[in-house]
C-alpha cells in the first residue's frame, strides 16, 4: 500500500503573530496562529510546523500558550522547533499539545539531543530540521544555523545520514536558496537526500504553484511538502492543489 504524501503548511511565530518573509528576512504579519490552524486544518492540511523564530525565554512562553491554544482546536499532527536546547524544552512543548518536535541549530552544538528526545519521547517524535544553502564552489549542500545566518562547514547529506543514525525519525529540510523564491523546489537536493536515509522526510522552500508541489511529489520519493506564504496568502488553495495532485497520480488524502 503507497503512502499518502503530506501536504504541510509552516506557521513561523513571532510575537505571538504568523509571519513570513523571503530567504529567512523581512517578515510581515499575516495573522492570529489558532485562527490560521484551524482555518488550514478544515481546508485540508495533513499536518501542521510551527516555528518559533524568536526563541527567547518570554517567547518560548508565548509559544507554549499558542501550541497549547493550538493543540485543543486542531487535531492533525503538530510539529513544533525554534530554540529548543534541551530535553526539558520538548517536554513542555509536548506537554502542551507537540505531536513531534524538530531541532536544528542546537542538534549541531550537541547531537546527544536528538538521541536523549528519541529514548524519551521515540524515534517518531523528533524530526532532525537541517536549513541548507548549495555552495557553488566548493560544489556541496552546506548546513546553516542560527536562522540561517551561520554557515557550519557541514555536509548537508552526510549530516542528514548522521541525524537518522543518532534516533531522528523524520527529517524538514529547508533549501534556503529556494526559501520564499516561488521558483520551484530543489529537487536535486531531495533526490540526493532519498538516496541516502530511508526515514520520511518534508521538503520546505521554493513552492510557488501547484505545478512545484507535482513536480516534487512525482520527481522525488519524498513523503511530505512544506509551504507557508502561497497559502498564508491564498495564492494556492489546499482543496485546489489535492485535487490535482490527485489527478497527476500522486497518493494524497482529500
Amino acid at each position: 500500500m503507497t503512502l499518502a504524501k503530506r501536504i504541510v503548511p509552516a506557521l513561523d511565530i513571532k510575537n505571538g503573530q504568523v509571519v513570513k518573509g523571503v530567504q529567512f528576512e523581512n517578515l510581515r504579519s499575516v495573522g492570529d496562529p489558532v485562527t490560521v490552524a484551524k482555518a488550514y486544518e478544515q481546508a485540508g492540511a495533513d499536518e501542521l510546523v510551527l516555528l518559533d523564530i524568536t526563541a527567547t525565554l518570554e517567547e518560548r512562553d508565548t509559544m507554549m500558550t499558542i501550541v497549547n491554544a493550538i493543540s485543543s482546536v486542531v487535531f492533525i499532527p503538530l510539529t513544533v522547533g525554534g530554540g529548543i536546547r534541551s530535553t526539558q524544552d520538548m517536554t513542555r512543548l509536548i506537554k502542551a499539545g507537540a505531536d513531534k518536535i524538530f531541532v536544528n541549530s542546537a542538534a549541531v552544538k550537541q547531537p546527544e539531543l536528538i538521541t536523549k528526545g528519541a529514548a524519551i519521547f521515540g524515534s517518531q517524535a523528533i524530526v532532525g530540521a537541517i536549513d541548507v544553502k548549495w555552495e557553488p564552489k566548493s560544489k556541496f549542500y552546506q548546513v546553516y544555523v542560527a536562522g540561517g545566518t551561520q554557515p557550519t562547514g557541514l555536509n548537508a547529506i552526510s549530516w542528514a545520514k548522521e541525524m537518522v543514525a543518532l534516533g531522528a525519525g523524520e527529517l524538514l529540510v529547508t533549501s534556503m536558496d529556494a526559501d520564499g523564491t516561488k521558483n520551484g523546489y530543489d529537487i536535486d537536493l531531495y533526490q540526493q537526500l532519498t538516496e541516502v536515509v530511508s526515514v520520511p522526510i518534508i521538503a520546505s522552500g521554493g513552492a510557488g504553484k501547484i505545478e512545484d508541489f507535482t513536480a516534487l511529489l512525482t520527481q522525488t520519493t519524498v513523503d511530505a511538502a512544506l509551504a507557508a506564504s502561497v497559502f498564508h496568502l491564498g495564492e494556492i488553495a489546499l482543496p485546489q492543489l489535492k485535487q490535482t495532485l490527485k489527478q497527476e497520480g500522486v497518493a494524497i488524502r482529500i
